[in-house]
């Protein structure tokens, strides 16, 4: 019975860091938007404590600040913060797809039917991503987005540590982007869609093009934050 109660209440600490995490990033809400556990516990009708757990899970991925009397806020991220996101999956990125890249099937000599598969479940996800980013509705972009990038780190990395901070900067990033991307009037201009692109070039073994992909992504991201910059964002 308390092993039951232990998974009942993790489960449920889980849920609410889930879903708190997508009001985040759906903007409902919004950096510096301040709560209380007692709050977020009468809106889900559930105990304090796995809400207090779920919040002090969120503080840890860089999303919430605590305050001691005053309870909780949104994370603010400022130009810089994004600036620093944007160098960091960079540096990391291109150094895995320079070291980890699969080798293209023609070249295997024993194909790993595995990577096949895993494979064309990211391109996939890179497909709705991109539709998504080309139609403007960054809600299923952002869900599609993260899946992607989180699946195509562990498959190309191999390694659990690295996917995992990628993944944290991946929603770090759309928490920062996501109030300005919706009052930004050429939103579509700056939503990038290479993803297919991405996982293509990982499927042929091509190294240099998936590390051209992704730096055309990120020299548009740092393109965007100058623009912010200079609107005083």
């Amino acid at each position: 019975m308390p092993a039951s109660g232990a998974v009942t209440r993790n489960t449920l600490r889980q849920q609410i860091a889930d879903a708190l995490r997508d009001e985040v990033l759906a903007g409902r809400l919004e950096p510096g938007e301040e709560f209380t556990v007692k709050q977020i516990a009468e809106q889900y009708g559930v105990s304090a404590t796995p809400v207090r757990e779920a919040l002090v899970d969120l503080c840890a991925q860089g999303l919430l600040d605590s305050d001691q009397h005053r309870g909780f806020r949104v994370h603010e991220y400022s130009v810089d913060d994004y600036r620093g996101m944007v160098e960091a999956r960079m540096l990391v990125v291109d150094g895995i797809f320079r070291r980890h890249a699969p080798p293209p099937p023609a070249t295997a000599t024993e194909p790993d039917l595995g990577t096949g598969v895993a494979l064309v479940s990211v391109r996939r996800r890179g497909e709705a991503a991109a539709r998504a980013a080309r139609a403007g509705d960054l809600d299923i972009l952002i869900g599609y987005d993260i899946r992607y990038w989180r699946e195509l780190g562990r498959l190309v990395s191999a390694n659990d540590y690295i996917a995992d901070f990628l993944h944290r900067l991946r929603v770090q990033a759309w928490v920062f982007s996501v109030p300005y991307l919706r009052s930004e009037p050429d939103m579509l201009g700056w939503l990038w869609s290479g993803h297919v692109d991405l996982v293509d070039a990982i499927t042929r073994g091509d190294a240099e093009s998936a590390v051209s992909v992704v730096r055309q992504y990120n020299t548009q991201s740092m393109e965007w934050a100058d623009r912010l910059e200079r609107r005083g964002g």
